[in-house]
């Protein structure tokens, strides 16, 4: 059994655990540290987080058993748990408890889909219909897919979820000339754009970091003006043409954008 396998172990096992405490199995804090203790302690907990031996979803002990076990206040696990949730890397469940944050990586070197980033990633993906319908493109969206006004267009709003964690919202608009109808996209847009051989070959994408507006933040799950990030995305086709206009809102805490950059020089 290697070191991480056993760190596990003892951190799953109630036979183990009564006779090793948790700081025993992180990492105790150091009395010649002249670092305050609350940044100690949230470095203990970091390094646990990034060093996997407390995983996505994990419960973080309570205040008064950390303070215990750790031997320092209350307050001093609090500032140090508060840290961790403003980096994104834990989440306080209103009556459940700490638990470690589910966060996924999206690398912007590859196009896929949501549904296949989250499967790739060993999550299950899958999504909460708002709407979904068909009209005449409007302004916007007509400069965004260089279509004609009064163009056919199929609209898709949803909420994306990765297992049982809200991820983000999306508004999707798609050419009429790309689908047969609203009703053929089921669970996969691409899934669906591959079928009628109008899947994307290539996008271009911009992002910017938002703080949800309250309608947002309720859908979500998060609170309002907690940080997010915006992705729109404008697929197209191997002849030019566009077949996507996607909005994006995800959620700070549980996303993360990962870009691959290569010297060409």
């Amino acid at each position: 059994m290697n070191a991480q396998s056993e760190m596990t172990d003892q951190l799953k096992s109630p036979t183990k655990a009564a006779h090793m405490s948790f700081a025993d199995t992180i990492g105790r804090l150091s009395k010649d540290d002249p670092a305050p203790l609350y940044l100690q302690l949230q470095r203990v907990l970091r390094e646990a987080i990034q060093n996997r031996h407390l995983h996505q979803n994990d419960a973080i002990p309570p205040e008064r058993d950390l303070a215990e076990d750790f031997d320092v206040s209350r307050i001093t696990v609090r500032k140090a748990i508060d840290g961790l949730v403003s980096e994104g890397l834990v989440m306080r469940r209103r009556g459940a408890g700490t638990f470690v944050a589910s966060r996924v990586e999206k690398s912007f070197s590859k196009l896929s889909s949501f549904s296949e980033d989250m499967i790739s990633r060993g999550r299950k993906p899958h999504s909460e219909w708002v709407s979904k319908s068909a009209g005449a493109v409007t302004p916007e969206e007509s400069l965004s897919l260089g279509l004609s006004p009064g163009a056919l267009v199929y609209r898709f709003h949803r909420i994306r979820f990765a297992d049982n964690t809200t991820m983000a919202l999306e508004y999707s608009t798609i050419p009429g000339y790309c689908l047969t109808s609203p009703e053929a996209v089921t669970t996969s847009l691409y899934e669906a754009l591959e079928k009628t051989g109008h899947r994307p070959v290539r996008a271009l994408q911009r992002l910017r970091a938002i703080s949800f507006l309250p309608e947002q933040a309720e859908r979500l799950g998060v609170k309002a003006g907690d940080p997010g990030l915006f992705i729109e995305r404008r697929g197209f086709l191997q002849d030019g043409r566009a077949a996507e206009f996607t909005q994006s809102y995800y959620r700070g805490d549980a996303y993360d954008v990962v870009a691959e950059l290569n010297d060409i020089s």
